[in-house]
């Protein structure tokens, strides 16, 4: 879109239109990282609920009547009987308890409350600053598609349950690799319209510092998708060893199914191996891009925030290799979980940075 210019006289205080312009960039901002923070618990809480097998707990997908919990005891042994109806139940947790079953209940409840919410968060925020004008007309467009993008996440979070209603007893993971990554799509999308709205540095960048940090985005969104397809399988919870994996830095039987390719998404051995290597991956090139850019643009802004990229890959890194070596405890595999949200959030950050702000949509020219 071309930015539009209005000629005012000095006497129509043309600063005054500026600053206005300003602060709603302010609030629209502010606005969206609330987002993004909500959108943060809802991928942790996610991460618990498949952590303690919660996600099976409710039945049907019910996304208006079903944001109210049962409120009587004749209600719970209702949800009870759906969820003695799964395989889930009449495989693994035959005989469970009213009191067991509460506790995965309120897991998978406490993950769709969040879900539902986020859309009121969303949608309500966005159609005051649209009706009362402080929304610029190219981030229309963009906030509707994040919108509409919020409303397939909950028909892809339905399709991932639905998969294990069956004949399965747990979720595909090819649908919970979908849905993680699609959430975390949406959450770095958020991030990139929230810093496009921001005061940058004005510091120059090189055009290689620019690529290097929207190819850290791309590695850091295919980690979380590898990191999806381990937690899908379970696959976290074998092999709790490092740097050696079944006693060798290359264990053997990765590629023992038909076909090959099918090892990369379906054997737990194969797919924790890549997840490893992804890990080794992003991690040198979050080494790779801080040194480059610490020489093509040293004493800049860009630099500072590339070191602490390689920081955040590094400590997430250690996150990892604890939550391996303790064999996934719940704590640990929420802070890993957390703080992979948080290095794509960084990067897009320091991506977005790299371009710089969006130009003002009203310049101001002053005739005198």
């Amino acid at each position: 879109m071309t930015d539009a210019a209005v000629a005012v006289s000095p006497s129509q205080r043309p600063y005054e239109t500026m600053d206005r312009q300003a602060r709603n960039r302010v609030a629209v901002r502010r606005w969206l990282y609330i987002v993004l923070l909500w959108l943060l618990a809802l991928v942790v809480v996610g991460g618990a609920t498949r952590l303690t097998d919660s996600g099976l707990s409710i039945t049907e997908w019910k996304p208006i009547h079903g944001i109210i919990p049962p409120l009587s005891e004749a209600e719970w042994q209702e949800e009870l009987a759906k969820y003695r109806q799964i395989p889930e139940y009449q495989q693994i947790n035959k005989g469970m308890s009213l009191e067991e079953f509460k506790f995965i209940f309120w897991w998978e409840w406490s993950h769709r409350f969040l879900a539902r919410m986020v859309g009121f968060l969303f949608a309500v925020p966005l159609a005051f600053f649209w009706l009362t004008g402080r929304l610029e007309q190219r981030l229309k467009p963009r906030l509707l598609g994040l919108l509409a993008l919020g409303g397939l996440q909950g028909a892809v979070g339905w399709w991932m349950v639905a998969s294990g209603l069956t004949e399965r007893t747990d979720v595909s993971q090819y649908r919970l690799a979908i849905h993680l990554t699609l959430a975390s799509t949406i959450f770095a999308a958020i991030m990139y319209v929230a810093r496009g709205l921001a005061v940058h540095s004005g510091d120059r960048v090189s055009a290689a510092t620019r690529t290097g940090a929207g190819w850290m985005v791309l590695f850091v969104l295919v980690q979380i998708y590898l990191g999806a397809l381990v937690a899908g399988l379970d696959a976290g919870f074998a092999y709790n060893t490092w740097p050696l994996m079944d006693g060798a830095l290359v264990p053997g039987g990765l590629w023992l199914q038909e076909p090959w390719w099918i090892n990369a998404f379906e054997n737990p051995k194969t797919v924790q191996f890549i997840h490893r290597l992804g890990a080794y991956v992003v991690l040198a090139a979050a080494l790779v891009h801080m040194l480059r850019t610490m020489k093509r643009d040293g004493a800049t802004t860009h630099a500072r925030r590339a070191a602490l990229l390689a920081g955040l890959v590094v400590l997430q890194a250690v996150f990892g290799i604890v939550t391996l070596l303790m064999q996934v405890p719940l704590f640990w595999g929420l802070v890993h979980q957390a703080t992979a949200l948080t290095v794509l959030g960084f990067a897009v950050a320091h991506w977005r940075g790299t371009i710089g702000s969006y130009a003002p949509e009203t310049k101001i020219v002053v005739r005198h």
